[in-house]
């Protein structure tokens, strides 16, 4: 039981800091709005890579940035 809790902190925090780094970058480069709310489709890409099995913060920061911004350039 207490692994588990000890991971799901783990796993929140590795999401967190991913999240961290790659807001911090496309707010920077004016990819995203300068606020303090939650870009959804950020936090999303970075789940389900997440999810996907990347576990290292900065790998799972720069792919959801590449996505993201690949993203983007199809919508506009």
């Amino acid at each position: 039981m207490v692994v588990e809790r000890e991971m799901q902190v783990l796993n929140v925090e590795v999401v967190g800091d991913a999240y961290a780094i790659a807001s911090n970058y496309l707010r920077k480069s004016g990819a995203i709005p300068d606020t303090f709310v939650t870009n959804e489709r950020l936090l999303g890409i970075i789940v389900k890579l997440f999810q996907r099995g990347e576990m290292n913060r900065i790998r799972l920061a720069n792919k959801a940035i590449a996505q993201f911004e690949a993203e983007t350039l199809v919508v506009a």
